[in-house]
């Protein structure tokens, strides 16, 4: 009686790819989170999130802005930082791409701080600058 020998080959199934967490273009630490959810808890009624921005103006032609907002506008991106809705308009999101909002407390002074790779130079006084 013959036998026949069937030779089978397993395959290891390839894993899907994972997809890596979207970057935002924007980076807030937890300390700047911290310190938007302290100040938004004084506020009366309670924002929807923060908007984060560039301005014309300054003496070096641009200016950082934030301020609280009750709704997303309709060119809007919204990012959420740890339950925070940060909202940027787009022409602000071309000048802030890779920036990090920092929360900084010293004894000489407290606020926030903004690193920003794409600017070119800045003001003596820190706040504005050029791309």
């Amino acid at each position: 009686m013959a036998t026949s020998t069937v030779a089978t080959t397993t395959t290891t199934p390839t894993p899907e790819a994972i997809p890596e967490p979207k970057a935002t273009p924007v980076r807030l630490t937890d300390s700047a989170v911290n310190k938007v959810r302290e100040i938004m808890a004084t506020q009366d009624p309670l924002p929807a999130g923060l908007r984060i921005g560039v301005v014309g103006g300054g003496c070096s032609g641009f200016q950082y802005s934030m301020s609280f907002e009750n709704q997303s506008g309709m060119m809007d991106k919204v990012y959420d930082f740890n339950g925070l809705k940060v909202f940027l308009d787009a022409t602000s999101l071309m000048y802030l791409n890779g920036c990090v909002v920092d929360y900084v407390e010293t004894i000489e002074a407290a606020g926030f701080k903004f690193e920003n790779p794409t600017v070119k130079s800045t003001c003596g006084c820190g706040s504005s600058f050029q791309v």
